[in-house]
């Protein structure tokens, strides 16, 4: 589905946090989605929605190494959002540091689509790519402290200015034009605003693998960080985009929400992920009581 990519304000302006979740769903009981924004992580190679776990207050997804995947939004409000996205820390539309005043993509009331890729012009991504740390696009552009999470940051739009109905008076006239000013879209970024491609990567002696990670300790750190998952640049694909103005409601964002992912394995080590065999069946040192005595027989032919 094409998709609507904000040129906005840069909003640097200290302000409160004037609009709460609670303006979107005013009630628990009136609203059908616990969040304004639903997030969810597609594997593109099984078309399977990754499964959530939950642990200490925190949202995790395992990723294979070598999958594609790709980012489905889906806005649960009545109006149009926008929605600043992030991937190992990285504008996924500029491929700057992540911060909230970025760029994001803008979704029509009770619109979805999957976001594939890192963009790199109106017309086309980088797929995003499971892939080892060093792999990684934050990585390999020099960023790896916050490899392994995924964020979005949702802005609703501020509401169009009425025009009065009576002939105002100047200073009114005055007022009326600072506001549309203020409002009307600036120009569109040109493509050099998007996701450089990343340097290859660099050969590192072992002997320096340990300061390149940032660690005064240990090679073995180093090596224990290159296992854990992050998001590579993966090939081109043809995405089409328009770009459109849209003005914030606010400085600051609306609705705020990560999912952390790693591989299964990693996930498993680090206690989020309870085994199968942890949890629904535990080994017995006698599962059966047979009658009497004897020895032990042969394995079956094969085995």
């Amino acid at each position: 589905m094409t998709a609507a990519v904000l040129t906005t304000l840069s909003l640097r302006r200290r302000a409160f946090l004037a609009t709460a979740i609670a303006a979107l769903c005013l009630t628990g009981a009136a609203c059908a989605h616990a969040d304004p924004v639903d997030l969810t992580v597609i594997d593109r190679d099984t078309g399977e929605t990754l499964r959530v776990w939950r642990h200490d207050g925190r949202l995790f997804v395992a990723g294979r190494p070598g999958a594609r995947y790709s980012l489905k939004v889906a806005n649960n409000t009545d109006g149009r959002v926008l929605v600043v996205m992030s991937v190992d820390g990285v504008n996924i539309l500029s491929g700057e540091t992540a911060n909230y005043d970025q760029r994001g993509y803008i979704f029509d009331a009770h619109e979805s689509y999957a976001v594939n890729g890192w963009r790199k012009s109106d017309t086309e991504v980088a797929a995003f790519t499971f892939a080892s740390l060093p792999q990684s696009y934050a990585a390999r552009t020099g960023r790896p402290a916050d490899v392994g999470v995924i964020g979005m940051a949702v802005f609703n739009e501020r509401p169009a200015v009425q025009e009065p109905t009576d002939e105002p008076d100047q200073a009114a006239n005055d007022a009326d034009a600072a506001r549309r000013f203020e409002a009307s879209p600036v120009p569109a970024p040109s493509p050099e605003g998007f996701t450089a491609p990343p340097p290859p990567p660099a050969q590192v002696a072992p002997s320096a693998r340990a300061e390149a990670f940032g660690s005064s300790s240990a090679v073995v750190t180093a090596e224990r960080r290159e296992d854990k998952l992050g998001t590579a640049h993966g090939a081109r694909e043809r995405s089409v985009i328009t770009e459109e103005a849209f003005e914030r409601a606010t400085d600051y964002p609306q609705f705020v929400s990560q999912i952390e992912y790693d591989s299964y394995d990693n996930l498993v080590a680090s206690g989020v992920i309870q085994p199968a065999w942890n949890t629904q069946h535990r080994p017995r040192p006698f599962p059966t009581h047979p009658d009497g005595e004897g020895f032990v027989p042969d394995p079956p032919a094969g085995g």
